[in-house]
């Protein structure tokens, strides 16, 4: 007989489920997974979006306190930044944006069917994870380091740089997997609260710690790059301990039980199905803005710097339709896990016109006034004029990486990512051929901007038109 959950206080039926999952009695759900399943799905959205939007306030905060900071020391120690940036953005992305994406989707699966034991399982696995994760990102990157960054245009002193800031961040890979994955497994429950609460109060402690640590302060000599680093690991320390705490103080209903420590290959084959195809789309994605880097860095280092600058904004858009596709992922799988395919659909859609409006809005203005975001980081005019036109033709694809984004998010809550992962293969393979060519034929550095553009259409089509057709059953 399958399963059944609840749903309005009533006991339906559900399709049987997954690889690993638990068998136990299902449960009426709690007050937050009932809100997921019944209230509107519009305020439902904005409200769970909320927190995140505020934290992107915070995270934003953080990147330009950096950049400024780091900025200060001259153009080569701002070049090696921007060589590092999109790593560290990369590792964020597959601990929190894809793998834990899929672990919310899990848990929040698990709970729509009022499977509380499933649920309790996949944060062991979790953890596993998180643990193997981060200590393969620290030995990739302490050993392959410079290899990378010389591939991607660094030279000289910008390498050198890149080296100094990417081997102090890197050696804390594990702090960034371990902090990420608590934020998703909260995610799960439907509490966006709680996760974006406890990143901010890490930011609070990054951005006056940066101010001293960089250009030195209150007697501490300066740090230079290291310090932006050694900042971003406290900060990083205070999130995972606050995290882990949430998780497993008494009482949270996510905290196993001794019976829920034993590992199954069925769970973990059950959770990399979804995290795994989503990790291969955070490594295309992040592959393009470095292998896009990499491109900048032959027009030059004020063009690498310049570029750095325009696709900082770019990166921190992430974080915007990140609110939006944070909250769709348990909101599809909670829908799906009781059985709501129309409500699931209907989120995914309402979600991704949010995130379009949202980073349309702040992409207009960048392309209009590219000033506005370019004079924060440097008073290089040559660093501005490149930003400038980054900005003036990428900034106005914004609000379609936002649909791309949040469509992408929704794929993982139904656990459905083939398609999305696809449509990032189709943005890679544009601008590897297309850069290529412009390199090749000494095209200018703008024509390199368009590409940009184009790949993001190619993206954002076929991932909308993936979750159009899809049934999700």
């Amino acid at each position: 007989m399958a399963p059944a959950a609840w749903r309005g206080g009533t006991l339906v039926r559900m399709n049987a489920p997954d690889a690993g999952a638990r068998t136990e009695a299902p449960k009426p759900p709690s007050a937050r997974t009932h809100a997921l399943l019944e209230r509107p799905i519009g305020q439902t959205l904005l409200r769970m979006a909320a927190p995140a939007m505020l934290l992107m306030v915070f995270q934003t905060a953080v990147a330009i306190a950096d950049t400024r900071f780091i900025g200060q020391l001259g153009t080569e120690p701002l070049a090696g930044l921007a060589i590092v940036f999109p790593l560290v953005m990369l590792m964020n992305m597959l601990s929190g944006g894809a793998m834990g994406g899929g672990i919310t989707s899990a848990i929040a699966r698990a709970l729509g069917a009022g499977d509380a034991a499933t649920a309790r399982s996949v944060v062991v696995h979790a953890f596993v994870i998180a643990l193997t994760g981060g200590v393969l990102c620290t030995l990739l990157m302490l050993t392959a380091g410079r290899a990378i960054f010389t591939f991607l245009g660094g030279r000289g002193p910008a390498l050198e740089h890149a080296l100094v800031y990417s081997n102090t961040v890197f050696a804390g890979s594990m702090l960034v997997w371990v902090s990420n994955m608590c934020g998703s497994i909260l995610r799960g429950t439907g509490n966006t609260t709680l996760p974006a609460a406890i990143l901010i109060s890490a930011a609070v402690v990054h951005v006056p710690l940066a101010a001293v640590l960089v250009p030195g302060a209150l007697g501490i000599p300066s740090m230079g790059m290291r310090g932006a680093a050694v900042a971003y690991l406290c900060a990083l320390v205070v999130s995972t301990v606050l995290g882990a705490v949430a998780i497993f103080r008494p009482g949270s209903a996510l905290r196993p039980l001794r019976s829920d420590l034993v590992l199954h290959g069925a769970m973990f084959g059950r959770l990399l199905r979804v995290g795994g195809l989503s990790m291969l789309s955070a490594l295309q994605s992040m592959s393009t803005a470095v292998i896009l880097t990499g491109f900048a860095g032959r027009y030059g280092t004020a063009a690498l710097a310049g570029y750095g600058v325009g696709a900082r904004l770019e990166l921190l858009m992430m974080p915007l339709a990140f609110s939006f596709g944070q909250a769709l992922v348990p909101m599809v799988g909670t829908a799906l896990g009781a059985g709501d395919l129309k409500r699931a659909k209907r989120a995914a859609y309402m979600g991704a016109g949010f995130a379009a409006a949202l980073c349309g809005s702040i992409g207009l203005i960048a392309a209009v006034f590219p000033q506005a975001w370019t004079g924060i980081f440097s008073d290089d005019p040559a660093v501005r004029d490149y930003a400038a036109v980054y900005l003036h033709w990428v900034a106005p694809m914004y609000p379609v990486l936002g649909v791309a984004v949040a469509l992408y998010f929704a794929s993982q809550g139904a656990g459905r990512v083939l398609w999305p992962v696809l449509g990032a293969t189709a943005r890679l393979v544009t601008v590897i051929v297309g850069g290529t060519l412009l390199i090749k034929f000494g095209a200018p550095f703008w024509a390199l901007c368009v590409l940009m553009s184009v790949a993001v259409l190619f993206y954002a089509g076929i991932t909308a038109a993936s979750v159009h057709r899809a049934r999700w059953v």
